[in-house]
């Protein structure tokens, strides 16, 4: 029993002292997590400061930023204005000098009014005396004569008529005479009032232009990866596309005013776009000989309506915007046609002959030159079978066909247009003569790979001195294209005189598209 009470009271200790030492240790628990917590809420509240801080800061550099950003825009908006207002003085500063300029002319001219005022009183007076001792000598005369002053008229006139027609009879021969003489004189004088009253340009189109970008890193967007961009850029409008150390420029060369014009145009939309890829390439310039097509025709109708030509046909109409894009010796075909129909209004109104008429042959006189097939005819008879298909009057369709002799001239109107054709074409500056058979050469160069089975396109570029050659990949294959590129040029050696040497260049592109549905 001793030993149990023993243990009994053990226990019991034990209980309490292991309650003791549980609340106590509970108690160190609670005070180190209150004082973890302190500690956080401490670090918290040092970090949200420091962010605070540079939140501040940020804000401020930023204020202090667009506070610089304002004052400029302010110092330039003022500089302008002072401008401005400079302007505006000197402009005043001009109109008080001119006001008074004219309040001084304005004083001058009433004091010469006033003086002429007078001297007329002055000179009436003296008429009337002047008519006063005429009238009393006519009275002295007529008394002394024995005859009536009408009476005397009479037969002064009497006498001087038939003076009068015997020297005319003696002088008529004398007259045809000298009208024969001067016929070239007056005809000359003509010519040189029609081209005194008309003035024109006298720069001649080039084969070049120049596509302006705003930094040289659209240049390598342009060529694209292995340059397969301005391959397909070259290879879609036939224009060679040079992109070398000039300053934010890239060159279009070739001899196509049209071609150069599609791909300045691309070009354009497909910088201003900035998707540059071989389909998004094709797509644009698809489009952008649509809308070249479209300006052509407005080209015409705004050429008609300024040289006030009406009832022109449609098809006349966009041949006649064709001509912008067509040059004759160098000379740009629009111009030298608006040149002529000008010319020629000058010369039929001096002449006495229909004026609208004459406009509208000079217009067309070269229509000839741009039509959408190409047959082996002279452009003069071409022309005149295209104004008769469109049935134009048959003076202007003679002037047409006889401007360069093929056929006989049967009004006036059509010497007048072939001499304002030599006109404009003979002023300084106006044409190139070597422009026409470069033209040819070039197209016959094209001609002669595009006879070959399997070519697609082909251009001539770098001024003839290149030709590129793009075939159909399944109709030519590698080796082919190496033994079509000999053939052309073994050709071109035999057949056609260049200086020089050419490259020819056969390109073969293979495509493979599938679509994901």
């Amino acid at each position: 029993m001793e030993i149990i009470l023993y243990v009994l009271i053990g226990l019991a200790v034990g209980v309490v002292i292991g309650r003791f030492l549980l609340r106590k240790l509970l108690k160190s628990q609670e005070i180190a997590a209150q004082n973890k917590v302190k500690k956080i809420l401490k670090d918290a509240e040092s970090k949200s400061e420091i962010l605070k801080k540079e939140k501040l800061l940020e804000a401020k550099d930023h204020f202090l930023k667009l506070k610089a950003e304002h004052e400029q825009d302010v110092n330039s908006k003022n500089n302008t204005i002072n401008q401005r207002e400079n302007t505006l003085k000197q402009k005043e500063q001009s109109l008080n000098q001119k006001l008074e300029n004219m309040n001084r002319k304005e004083q001058e001219l009433d004091t010469a009014r006033k003086n002429l005022e007078k001297q007329t009183e002055v000179a009436q007076k003296k008429q009337e005396e002047v008519d006063a001792i005429k009238n009393q000598h006519i009275t002295q005369l007529e008394s002394i004569a024995g005859l009536s002053a009408d009476e005397a008229k009479n037969q002064l006139v009497d006498s001087l008529r038939e003076e009068a027609r015997t020297k005319a009879m003696s002088q008529i021969k004398d007259i045809v005479d000298e009208a024969k003489l001067t016929a070239s004189k007056e005809a000359k004088k003509v010519v040189i009032q029609t081209i005194q009253r008309t003035a024109t340009e006298s720069a001649i189109e080039n084969t070049v232009s120049i596509f302006n970008i705003e930094s040289d890193e659209i240049k390598g967007r342009v060529i694209g990866r292995e340059g397969r961009n301005i391959r397909a850029l070259e290879a879609a409008t036939g224009i060679e596309i040079i992109v070398d150390d000039t300053p934010e420029a890239i060159i279009l060369s070739g001899f196509d005013p049209v071609r150069r014009e599609i791909a300045r145009l691309a070009l354009h939309r497909l910088v201003t776009d900035g998707r540059i890829h071989p389909a998004r390439i094709e797509e644009v310039v698809a489009k952008t000989k649509k809308q070249i097509e479209d300006e052509i025709v407005e080209i015409g109708e705004r050429t008609v309506i300024d040289l006030g030509i009406h009832g022109l046909h449609p098809e006349l109409i966009r041949m006649v915007g064709r001509m912008r894009y067509r040059s004759s010796y160098g000379q740009n075909l629009l111009q030298h046609s608006r040149e002529v129909a000008n010319f020629c209004a000058t010369m039929a109104a001096e002449l006495g002959l229909n004026v609208k008429m004459a406009k509208r042959a000079g217009l067309l006189h070269d229509i000839g030159k741009v039509p959408d097939d190409n047959p082996e005819l002279p452009h003069a008879i071409l022309g005149m079978q295209l104004a008769e298909k469109y049935k134009e009057h048959p003076e202007v369709c003679n002037a047409i066909g006889a401007h360069h002799d093929e056929i006989e001239m049967t009004s006036m109107i059509s010497p007048i247009i072939q001499a304002c054709d030599a006109i404009s074409g003979a002023r300084p500056g106006a044409r190139r003569e070597v422009v026409e058979s470069y033209i040819k050469r070039l197209k016959d160069l094209e001609a002669l790979a595009l006879s070959y089975p399997g070519v697609e396109k082909t251009f001539a570029i770098q001024a003839g001195r290149e030709l590129r050659v793009v075939v159909e990949s399944e109709r030519i294959s590698d080796a082919a294209s190496e033994i079509l590129a000999a053939d052309i040029s073994n050709r071109i050696q035999t057949e056609m005189t260049y200086p020089g040497q050419i490259k020819v260049t056969v390109i073969r592109e293979t495509r493979s598209v599938s679509y994901a549905k």
